[in-house]
């Protein structure tokens, strides 16, 4: 059975737990990981899961409010889709595809107009699921040669 639903704790903390073990050599990962803890009790934010037979597999964190630049995210009417991640060997099965529709669905009903993605310009493959999923409105960019994120926007 795969669910598309909101994250307990305990699913949010397995899916930092297996981010971080993936990657030790990456010291933010416990830095980031508290930033979007503290987010979502600030309810400034919320975690989405991908969960097959019970086990979260897949995430991707609604930001309601950022405090960052407001043309991606406003805690009025702009959200920002954020941390979208599966683990490999459930790639190419359409299972961030059905998080995101979750995710717009359950930022229009909560009185959001618009949805952004952040996407690294190296990152084309990303880019052109982006574009497909109706983030085609560029907004703007952010860095410069490999560090260039570029920001799109999508009206729900």
């Amino acid at each position: 059975m795969v669910e598309y639903r909101i994250a307990t704790r305990e699913e949010f903390d397995l899916l930092w737990d297996r981010n971080i073990a993936n990657d030790p050599d990456e010291p933010m990962w416990p830095v980031w990981r508290q930033r979007f803890r503290n987010r979502i009790d600030a309810g400034q934010a919320i975690t989405f899961a991908v969960v097959v037979d019970g086990n979260p597999v897949g995430e991707g964190t609604l930001e309601m409010n950022t405090g960052k630049d407001p043309r991606l995210c406003n805690g009025q009417d702009t959200a920002y889709l954020a941390a979208l991640r599966i683990y490999k060997e459930y790639e190419g099965q359409g299972h961030i595809s059905k998080l995101v529709k979750t995710m717009e669905a359950h930022a229009a009903s909560h009185g959001f107009k618009r949805l952004t993605i952040g996407v690294e310009a190296v990152e084309a493959r990303n880019l052109g699921i982006y574009l497909h999923w109706g983030y085609d409105q560029f907004l703007l960019s952010e860095g410069e040669g490999m560090e260039l994120t570029l920001y799109y926007g999508k009206d729900l």
